[in-house]
């Protein structure tokens, strides 16, 4: 344990894919904490062998299915146990979980220097937990690693030190570009589910404001139902439990099984029109050029939108036209091939490593004073 000290607190299928490269790039410095957020092994498990990962170095038991705020109280102290007994030079959170938070409460807590991946994302929805846990991390992290210059932008306007901010761009570039399978893989995935190219769409939802919502979810689920093609439905457990009694039998939508994330690509980039509430899927969809209609109030990751790879629709009458006008458009895959990712160029992993091995090289923790703010400006 002593020589693996970066701990990469993570406890979602996101995070083990989007901290993948960053963890063997880190190789033996590489702590990974896993607080079981997502506890379905269909979800966990198989992404850490499909990335070739480890199996993690320190799990917190207990976790998975817990309401939010007694969750987040259980991991903050279990995870503030972890760093008095084994005090990592940084800890590392990404995104916007439960598991970030609270991650980066328990390492402040603790004078741990925190490192936040996919930093300075908004959705200025109140309403959003994600948004909540976002702005719960901006303060405590000492190495803001935005995806984006928007992202950055968020930061320098609550008052981030720009030294503390590195815009690195979004490590799900290289995860997608290294996942995805040659073309006779992906023809076999297709064929496991009866689908040809450009003649189905794949959707997921499992978001609260989707799932928590009866009304939403059936209006939802009942417009995929309708449409002419077939809908793949990857069931996320939350979306199985409260969809239950909404599927027809031999409609058009078709609920399947969890996907690892090599088939879920697949699929993605074969279908004519993806359908999701996920914020990986919209960075997603920019790498493999498929047009995407964000079924959600608000977005956090407005540039997919401003690229012209996504739009977003509530159920009702926005996702009726934005489905129709979708759907119609023929030539939308092949204008989207044409425009580059505005999450980066696939070298997010190496920058945050670069920038994580400067300021906190092998050595026992620094004062929380001298750590923050230490560095080179990277935000102009």
């Amino acid at each position: 344990m002593t020589s693996r000290d970066l701990a990469l607190v993570l406890g979602t299928r996101p995070e083990i894919v989007k901290l993948a490269a960053v963890t063997r790039l880190l190789g033996p410095r590489a702590r990974l904490v896993w607080t079981g957020q997502h506890w379905d092994p269909a979800l966990t498990t198989a992404f850490f062998t499909g990335y070739g990962l480890p199996a993690p170095h320190h799990r917190l038991d207990g976790v998975g299915g817990e309401p939010r705020g007694r969750q987040i109280g259980r991991m903050i102290d279990e995870l503030s146990r972890h760093f008095a007994a084994h005090p990592p030079a940084a800890a590392i959170v990404q995104g916007d979980t439960n598991t970030a938070a609270a991650g980066a409460l328990a390492a402040h807590c603790a004078g741990i220097p925190v490192v936040h991946v996919e930093a300075g994302l908004r959705s200025f929805d109140r309403d959003m937990p994600e948004e909540a846990n976002r702005r719960v991390i901006a303060p405590l992290a000492d190495l803001h690693c935005a995806p984006t210059r928007t992202a950055a932008a968020h930061l320098l306007r609550e008052g981030i030190d720009p030294r503390q901010i590195l815009v690195t761009g979004n490590t799900v570039v290289e995860a997608t570009l290294a996942t995805l399978p040659d073309a006779r893989t992906a023809r076999a995935v297709l064929a496991r589910y009866g689908v040809t190219p450009e003649n189905y769409l794949l959707a997921t939802v499992h978001r609260p404001e989707n799932t928590d919502d009866p009304d939403r979810l059936a209006r939802l689920l009942g417009r995929l139902d309708a449409l002419d093609l077939p809908v793949l439905l990857p069931l996320h457990p939350r979306t199985r439990a409260a969809a239950a009694g909404l599927f027809t039998p031999g409609g058009g939508l078709r609920p399947i099984e969890p996907l690892d994330h090599a088939a879920f690509l697949a699929l993605a980039r074969h279908c004519r029109l993806l359908v999701s509430d996920s914020g990986g899927v919209q960075e997603e969809c920019t790498v493999l050029k498929r047009p995407l209609v964000v079924v959600r109030n608000s977005t956090e990751r407005p540039e997919a939108v401003r690229a012209g790879f996504a739009r977003l629709a509530r159920p009702g009458p926005e996702l009726d036209a934005a489905l129709s006008e979708l759907l119609a458009d023929r030539g939308a895959a092949a204008r989207l091939a044409e425009l580059p990712s505005p999450y980066g160029d696939g070298r997010a992993s190496e920058t945050i490593v670069a920038a994580v091995q400067a300021r906190y090289p092998r050595r026992a923790p620094r004062p929380r004073s001298a750590a923050t703010g230490a560095g080179t400006a990277a935000v102009g």
